[in-house]
C-alpha cells in the first residue's frame, strides 16, 4: 500500500468535527483519492468531547480499525489543552493544527513541546467563523488550515467540492455557503506554523 495519511479531529458536540472529517473525506474522494471518514462518540450532547477520523490514500484502504498513529491532529477547541494528550500516537514528522488565538510558539510552550519535533500550527478559527459565518462553529475554517498544513488537497479543489455539498444542504441560504467558503479560504491564508 502507498502512503496512508491518518488524521484525528478533537472537538466538542456542536463544533462540527464529524462534519469536517466527512467533508474533507468527500473532497479527497472527489480528487481521486481513497478515503475513510468516521466519528467516535462519547455522550452525544452539545459540548461533549467528540473524536472524528480520516484516512486518505492513493490506493485502496484495507484496514478498518481505530486510528492509532495520526500524522495530523486537528483541535477545534483549545480548552482541551492540559486535559488531552494530542501527541498520543503522533510520529515525529506529525503536526498539530489548533484553533486558538495563541501563536504557534505560545501553544508549543503551553503543550510543553520544547524539543519535540512535532510541528504546531495555529489559527483563530472561532474568530474567523464568527466574522464569516456569524456563528462560533470552527469546523470549516479548520479544514482550510489543515489543507494548508498538509498539502493533501489543493485549496480550490476543497472549496469547489465543499461548495457543491453546501449548495445541496443550504440551497436557499447563499450567505451560509459564501461564509463557509470564505472561512476556509481565510484560515488557509491565516494559519501559522511555529
Amino acid at each position: 500500500m502507498g502512503e496512508l495519511l491518518e488524521i484525528r479531529w478533537h472537538g466538542r458536540g456542536g463544533q462540527g468535527a464529524k462534519t469536517a472529517a466527512q467533508l474533507l473525506g468527500e473532497s479527497a474522494a472527489a480528487a481521486g483519492k481513497y478515503i475513510q471518514a468516521f466519528p467516535e462518540y462519547g455522550p452525544e450532547r452539545m459540548g461533549a468531547p467528540v473524536l472524528a477520523f480520516n484516512r486518505i490514500s492513493e490506493e485502496p484502504i484495507t484496514i478498518h480499525c481505530h486510528v492509532k498513529h495520526p500524522r495530523y491532529v486537528v483541535v477545534l477547541d483549545d480548552t482541551f489543552v492540559g486535559k488531552v494528550d494530542f501527541t498520543d500516537g503522533v510520529p515525529p514528522n506529525g503536526a498539530l493544527i489548533i484553533n486558538t488565538a495563541l501563536s504557534p510558539a505560545e501553544m508549543r510552550r503551553r503543550l510543553q513541546l520544547e524539543g519535540n519535533p512535532i510541528r504546531v500550527w495555529t489559527v483563530d478559527a472561532t474568530k474567523i467563523a464568527l466574522e464569516t459565518i456569524g456563528r462560533a462553529i470552527p469546523n470549516t475554517p479548520m479544514m482550510g488550515a489543515l489543507v494548508r498544513a498538509t498539502g493533501i488537497l489543493k485549496l480550490e479543489d476543497l472549496i469547489e467540492d465543499t461548495r457543491r455539498k453546501l449548495e445541496k444542504k443550504f440551497r436557499h441560504k447563499q450567505e451560509v455557503i459564501a461564509g463557509n467558503l470564505e472561512a476556509i479560504r481565510r484560515a488557509y491564508e491565516e494559519v501559522q506554523e511555529g
